[in-house]
């Protein structure tokens, strides 16, 4: 075939591809079967492997390949990605609108209302109509270039398509999220694969964007809905609708669901509807964005150094469903406390699907007064995990049954016992193997040794087979014994044992937290090494003297000293040591004092840390990183997306800084 000819054909093939990517993502009415869409596309990559000459950037083939990445560039944004002010009632909203009108005395004013999409926001920008760079929002002036995996979502035109003039520079923002449907899967598949699932949609978005491969981005198959503009060069807009239909028209994923109003009365009337509608979208929302329509104001009205004074997110309250409560059943976790656990019929609330629920301990099963069969109230806020906080007497029909509080352990059957001042009824029965399942998936849990793939699907079989005995023996498997396993493959048993293997190096207090002492958290570990340097000084402390350290109470005291003396223990300690663990670590500078005694809130997403990062840095400048807020919370360190924290923060009082106040302050600036 001659370059001519096979220009056309490739010309004429992207059309087509185009078309039909555009049919199926964005207009979800597709019009091929994806046999025949993989025909098309299999016949494009034949072409072009024929005429590597004519294999253009924005080729449908170019959406993924290629090796992984080794990091992520910085990507300054032309106009900077600033975060938004949060409301919480319908009064906030009018009070909105009052500074609005006040700021623009005698002009119409109109808003345009869009979903809140529960996602990781980015930039695309466009050069002459082609793709050229995508980031995320970062810090708001700097994201990370994640172009390679943007290119991987097909609801991402790859260029400028549609009639008409094409702008000579824009940078398009939106917001990449992941739909219920596919959130099940991908969670169904990890299940499957003995991987932790994830929370929500919202954190498997936005982890996808940080990932180094494409290829893996382009199975998770994301989506966007763009709604704006950050900056644009060749073209004029006057409203943000405006702005919205261009993009539609060519052929960028802008959510259907807006609406334009000229008083705020109306808005909150539609806020109210989609607070009522939101479970009939198959993507989760987390409330409404309000906008004013025409950009002139919005520069009258300009910004702070955080947020726009010309928009606000009207964030939805804690969503609570009533559902029936099927069953109770009886958990055995890691220190051997029973906690029993409501089997609920289920039901959809705040992204996801809900068929569990904790009851916390047996008093409170009292307390609320539940019984089996009852109709209950459940709440789930955001990431918050599910409880029930009431029940509906009123819908009893006198079939319900009480439930039995156990006098033995549901799953080895030894008697439970009770300690003094204690609420939790517990199994001590060291052999159990509901103890050492859990010890062993606590002791690979991210905030401890962080092994990857040793999900809940494996250690039930190490378990069952008694491979295992007690997570000492984990550095004793050999990819040879894992293959052995169900749904183990090569590849994943060797990646496994890497896995283990590269823990041996972790810091002295994820090991010392992966121990599982009872009582002993992820900040008191950090405490422990920061103070004693090694697990042979920590297992000679007396009492007395571990009560001596700043934080560390009687009762930890009393938990630390008995687990270094059991005998069990010990021998697990030895081959751990014997399989060359890391056990100890010199002492380390400290950086700085300039938190002491504070205790800090962390909420939302930050830029420049991971929730662990955060957390640690504060602990090294002499903090208490909390994980609820109080009266006795200092401050409240609110990133992007901050869900019902910040709410509960401003109703205490509690000061809320953001991530720049946060850097000033331990810098001291």
């Amino acid at each position: 075939m001659s370059n001519d000819k096979a220009r056309r054909e490739i010309e004429n093939l992207r059309k087509i591809i185009e078309k039909h990517d555009r049919l199926y993502y964005i207009e979800n009415r597709p019009h091929i079967s994806d046999q025949e869409y993989d025909l098309l596309m299999k016949k494009l990559k034949a072409l072009e492997g024929k005429h590597h000459d004519l294999v253009t950037p924005d080729s449908p083939t170019q959406r993924v390949g290629g090796k992984p990445i080794k990091g992520f560039k910085t990507v300054k944004h032309i106009v900077p990605m600033l975060s938004m002010d949060n409301t919480y009632s319908a009064d906030e909203l009018r009070e909105f609108d009052k500074r609005v009108r006040k700021n623009l005395p005698g002009q119409k004013v109109e808003y345009v209302v869009e979903l809140k999409i529960d996602g990781a926001s980015v930039s695309l920008l466009y050069m002459d109509g082609m793709l050229e760079v995508g980031a995320t929002r970062g810090d708001g002036i700097n994201g990370d270039g994640i172009t390679r995996n943007i290119k991987a979502i097909k609801s991402v035109p790859l260029h400028i398509q549609g009639d008409g003039g094409v702008p000579e520079l824009i940078e398009v923002r939106g917001e990449i999220f992941m739909s219920y449907k596919t959130f099940d899967r991908l969670n169904k598949e990890a299940r499957e694969e003995g991987l932790e699932p994830f929370a929500n949609p919202r954190n498997a978005a936005a982890g996808s964007m940080k990932l180094l491969d494409p290829n893996i981005v382009a199975k998770r198959r994301l989506d966007i809905f763009i709604y704006g503009i950050g900056h644009v060069e060749g073209a004029g807009f006057k409203t943000q609708s405006e702005v919205l239909s261009f993009l539609k028209e060519r052929h960028f994923k802008v959510n259907p669901e807006r609406s334009r109003f000229d008083e705020i009365e109306e808005v909150i009337r539609y806020c109210d509807k989609w607070e009522k509608k939101k479970n009939d979208l198959d993507y989760h929302i987390d409330g409404m964005v309000i906008k004013v329509d025409s950009f002139k104001q919005q520069r009258a009205l300009g910004v702070t150094t955080k947020s726009p004074r010309w928009l606000i997110s009207y964030k939805f309250p804690a969503e609570r469903v009533s559902t029936k409560l099927l069953d109770i059943k009886v958990q055995v976790g890691r220190t051997g406390a029973l906690t029993p656990v409501a089997l609920l019929e289920p039901v959809h609330v705040s992204g996801s699907t809900v068929s569990r629920s904790t009851l916390h301990n047996f008093d409170e099963i009292r307390r609320l007064d539940v019984k089996i069969g009852d109709t209950v109230i459940i709440e789930k806020s955001g990431e918050i995990i599910p409880k029930v906080i009431k029940v509906v007497k009123e819908k009893r029909t006198g079939h319900e049954k009480c439930f039995k509080v156990p006098v033995k352990c549901p799953i080895c059957a030894s008697k439970v016992v009770k300690d003094e001042g204690e609420v939790a009824l517990r199994c001590e029965n060291v052999s159990c193997p509901a103890l050492l399942k859990n010890s062993v998936l606590h002791f690979a849990s991210r905030n401890a040794m962080d092994i990857e793939g040793l999900g809940d699907a494996v250690v039930n079989q190490l378990v069952d087979k008694n491979i295992i005995r007690d997570y000492g023996d984990l550095y004793y498997l050999t990819a040879d014994k894992l293959e052995r396993l169900e749904r183990m493959a090569k590849k994943s048993a060797q990646n496994l044992t890497d896995g283990i293997e590269k823990s041996k190096g972790n810091p002295l207090s994820r090991f010392i937290f992966a121990l599982g002492i009872r009582h002993v958290g992820v900040h008191a570990a950090w405490v422990l090494a920061r103070r004693l340097h090694s697990i042979e000084n920590i297992a000679k402390q007396p009492v007395d003297d571990l009560t001596r350290i700043h934080e560390i109470g009687d009762v930890m005291a009393v938990s630390i000293y008995n687990f270094f003396r059991e005998r069990a223990n010990k021998a697990v300690l030895k081959k751990l040591k014997d399989a060359g663990v890391k056990m100890e670590e010199p002492a380390k500078k400290t950086r700085s004092s300039k938190l002491e005694g504070k205790t800090i809130v962390v909420t939302g997403t930050l830029s420049s840390y991971s929730r662990d990062e955060i957390e640690l840095l504060i602990r090294e400048l002499g903090g208490n990183a909390s994980s609820s807020v109080s009266k006795k919370t200092d401050f409240l360190l609110a990133g992007d997306s901050a869900g019902s924290k910040l709410g509960k923060a401003r109703k205490l009082g509690v000061k809320v800084i953001g991530e720049d106040d946060f850097k000033k302050l331990i810098s001291g600036a």
